[in-house]
C-alpha cells in the first residue's frame, strides 16, 4: 500500500467504526439544552471615520474591534431526527474599539461596547443515529449593543443591527442523554457609530464586524 493510500484506508477504517457506533437518534420534539464557552472572534473594518473637528470623512482611518469570549448557551427542538430550530443565547460579550490609520495619531483608545447576539437557526443533521454527528446550519441574527462608553469624552451610541448566520458543528454522542457539541458560525454584523460632543465634536462610521463565533459546550437531551 503506497504512502497516499495509508492515511486514505485509515481515514475510511475509522469513520466506519464511528458511523457504524450507533445511539438513540434525534426524534422529533426533542429538545436540546448545551452550555458552554463561546468566543467572538471579530473580522472587523470600517468606512472612513467622519471627525468633526478635522472637517468630515479622513481618508485612511478607521476603528478596529477586539475578540471576546463568555458562557454561551443554545435551546434547540427537533421537528424530525435530522431537522431542529436552535436559538442561540450568551452572556453579555464586551469589546474595545480601537483606532487605526491616521486616527492613531490622537488617540488609540476610542470606545468600549457590550452587546448579546442572539441568533435563531434552522439546523440539518447530515448523520442520524451514529455517535459522531455533524450538521449545517443557517439563520438570523439580532445583534443588540448597549452599555456604550466614549473614551474620548462624551456619548457613545451603536445601531443593533440584523444579519445573516451561517454555521457547521458537530455532536459527540457520551451516551443517550449527553453529549459534547463543537461549532463555528460566521455573523454578518454591521452598525453605525456615533460619537458626539467628543472632543473632537461628533465622530461617525460604519463598522462591519462579521465575526466567527466558536463554541465549546455539554450538551443534554430531554
Amino acid at each position: 500500500m503506497n504512502k497516499l493510500l495509508k492515511p486514505l484506508a485509515l481515514t475510511a477504517a475509522v469513520t466506519g467504526v464511528m458511523m457504524s457506533t450507533q445511539a438513540i437518534a434525534y426524534e422529533a420534539g426533542d429538545f436540546i439544552v448545551r452550555g458552554g464557552i463561546s468566543q467572538v472572534d471579530a473580522d472587523a473594518s470600517s468606512s472612513d471615520v467622519s471627525v468633526e473637528a478635522l472637517g468630515g470623512a479622513v481618508a485612511g482611518t478607521g476603528v478596529d474591534v477586539d475578540s471576546a469570549t463568555q458562557l454561551g448557551l443554545t435551546l434547540m427542538h427537533m421537528h424530525s431526527g435530522r431537522v431542529g430550530i436552535e436559538l442561540l443565547l450568551a452572556t453579555p460579550f464586551k469589546h474595545h474599539v480601537t483606532a487605526t490609520g491616521g486616527l492613531t495619531a490622537y488617540t488609540d483608545d476610542v470606545a468600549e461596547v457590550e452587546q448579546l447576539p442572539p441568533t435563531l437557526s434552522v439546523i440539518y443533521y447530515l448523520t442520524e443515529g451514529s455517535k459522531f454527528q455533524p450538521y449545517v446550519g443557517v439563520g438570523i441574527n439580532y445583534t443588540m449593543f448597549f452599555s456604550e462608553e466614549s473614551k474620548i469624552g462624551g456619548d457613545a451610541d451603536l445601531d443593533d443591527s440584523f444579519g445573516l448566520a451561517l454555521q457547521v458543528g458537530a455532536d459527540y454522542q457520551i451516551n443517550d442523554s449527553w453529549h459534547v457539541n463543537a461549532s463555528a458560525r460566521w455573523i454578518d454584523i454591521e452598525t453605525d457609530a456615533t460619537l458626539t460632543d467628543t472632543a473632537f465634536g461628533a465622530v461617525t462610521t460604519t463598522v462591519d464586524i462579521d465575526p466567527m463565533v466558536y463554541s465549546v459546550m455539554l450538551g443534554y437531551r430531554f
